[in-house]
């Protein structure tokens, strides 16, 4: 049996679609995974705590987050909501909490209370790094107790460990 030969001596041509498929479907399925968890979180060195409970918050908790910054920069998902530098009275910041303390399911003040004043139920994170002024953090917490917001509840971060690992994150 005789094989035909090609007259062409030019090598077989690839298909490149099946190729590019695959990449852009690899594409998609990395940034579907990335850990958006984090998204929240500043790389802040947090103050050493003695005592203090692990933060397990409930995935359906409406917790808003602020990172405050060493030189008082006050930052939430990425976004600068207040710079000392350009004082603004914490305009944009009471916005947020605003917003957020609107969103956030109400319960009472007051346990005794059932049908007293209500408030939001879920508390706000501050996580200030350890050479943060106390005076910022203390603003936030002034910004709290606003009227429209009242956020009575307020958690400050702090880290357990001596590790560098567990301070950048916690």
């Amino acid at each position: 049996m005789k094989l035909a030969k090609d007259s062409n001596d030019q090598p077989p041509e690839m298909d490149m679609t099946p190729m590019i498929d695959v990449v852009f479907q690899l594409i998609i399925f990395f940034m579907l995974i990335t850990d958006m968890s984090q998204k929240e979180l500043e790389e802040l060195y947090l103050p050493q705590a003695k005592v203090a409970v692990a933060d397990k918050p409930d995935p359906n908790e409406q917790r808003p987050i602020v990172n405050i910054l060493t030189d008082g920069q006050i930052v939430v998902k990425r976004e600068v909501l207040y710079d000392p530098k350009n004082d603004d009275k914490y305009k944009k910041l009471k916005e947020y909490l605003g917003r957020a303390a609107a969103k956030m399911p109400k319960g009472p003040i007051f346990e005794d209370q059932p049908n007293g004043p209500q408030a939001p139920k879920y508390p706000l994170l501050i996580r200030a790094d350890q050479a943060t002024p106390m005076k910022y953090v203390q603003k936030v917490m002034e910004v709290c107790g606003m009227q429209g917001i009242q956020i009575w509840k307020v958690e400050l971060a702090a880290k357990t460990d001596e590790s560098a690992a567990g301070a950048a994150k916690n």
